[in-house]
């Protein structure tokens, strides 16, 4: 339930030169949220030549249908199932506090080039109010703030993925719209190519995600969306029970001082927080096919294969193997992590096998 972009545990860059979090967070197609969430000891608005900025690599699936397009709010960000044993995950904007985007299953319903905006009242009126006044029909372009492609999905009121004004491009991964999923434009185009009309549309909420990877149990936090709150103690009850279930119903003797640190800061990167140790005649029955495997063990049937990266990219010579950093070699059921060796993340594809 794990997928990682880079095959180094932690993915980092240097500065180019003196930018901002945002300028990192273009040039690697990530949303602004999730870099600042990652790099909190950095100013966002000054980054000096050189420094070294930590960029998203793992993420938890989110528990939901994994066919279609699932939109995960709470995170600012996408996974698209096109059904051939791989995801594609792409940052994008969601509705602000008085403009929320609606959660529920819905379908692609059409698909438009070079779309033309014609701006609701409501809308016009709020910009009209700020000396900002909206002509009844924005026409296509790249300063239209539909952008150049959008998939309108099946919901009353007009919602839409789709790309976004070249002007206001720094707004990817952030509650900004008035509704809408707003995406980078080379992200949406792709998108706007692989899905049909009709693609299932899975829009859900959650901040908090677990999920395992080489017997290995990760739990990821977000922060809650602008005018929601949740304190330590609910998310700590949320969490143990989704551990709990991930854990065939049983709770185990997992790391309480991680999972408590994982669910203070909330930056959204993975943690592992327990190893679940397999028996020989476990793990042989694991490699059998599904039709050929005996069920020894209820335990068997959570562990979720290796994720695995599509196409895998070089990985330089200095660099740690991610199995290196992410499986130990105890044997005890509680443990923590061993801190990995930063490495430069390499080009990768942005499609990832899962299982």
């Amino acid at each position: 339930s794990v997928i990682a972009e880079y095959p180094n545990e932690i993915a980092v860059t240097r500065a180019e030169h003196d930018e901002t979090l945002l300028d990192v967070a273009r040039r690697f197609s990530l949303g602004q949220v999730e870099v600042v969430r990652l790099n909190q000891e950095l100013d966002r608005w000054l980054v000096k030549k050189g420094q070294v900025v930590t960029l998203p690599n793992k993420r938890i699936l989110p528990d939901a249908p994994r066919n279609g397009v699932v939109l995960n709010i709470a995170e600012y960000r996408m996974y698209f199932y096109p059904g051939n044993g791989k995801v594609y995950s792409f940052a994008h904007g969601v509705g602000r506090q008085d403009w929320k985007t609606p959660l529920g299953r819905t379908t692609i319903q059409k698909k438009v080039k070079d779309p033309v905006w014609r701006p609701p009242e409501s809308i016009r009126r709020e910009h009209a109010a700020m000396g900002d006044f909206l002509p009844e029909v924005v026409p296509a372009g790249i300063h239209n703030p539909l952008g150049q492609h959008a998939l309108y999905l099946n919901l009353p009121g007009d919602y839409r993925i789709h790309g976004t004004d070249v002007d206001k491009i720094y707004g990817i991964g952030m509650q900004i719209t008035h509704g809408c999923v707003r995406m980078y434009p080379e992200d949406v185009e792709q998108l706007f190519h692989m899905v049909d009309v009709g693609t299932p549309v899975y829009i859900v909420k959650q901040p908090i995600k677990v999920g395992w990877l080489n017997n290995v149990l990760y739990v990821e936090a977000h922060p809650d969306l602008e005018g929601e709150e949740t304190t330590l103690e609910q998310r700590l009850a949320t969490t143990l029970a989704m551990i709990q279930k991930a854990n065939n119903y049983e709770l185990p003797e997992f790391d309480q001082t991680a999972l408590k640190e994982t669910l203070e800061k909330q930056t959204g990167n993975p943690i592992a927080v327990y190893e679940r140790v397999i028996s020989p005649e476990e793990e042989a029955a694991a490699a059998l096919p599904v039709e050929d495997a005996p069920e020894i063990a209820p335990a068997i049937k959570s562990v979720a294969p290796v994720a695995k990266i599509a196409p895998k990219p070089a990985t330089p010579k200095n660099a740690v193997p991610a199995k290196n950093a992410t499986k130990p070699a105890t044997t005890n059921k509680k443990w923590t992590p061993p801190v990995a060796k930063k490495t430069p993340p390499q080009p990768a594809s942005r499609g990832y096998h899962v299982p």
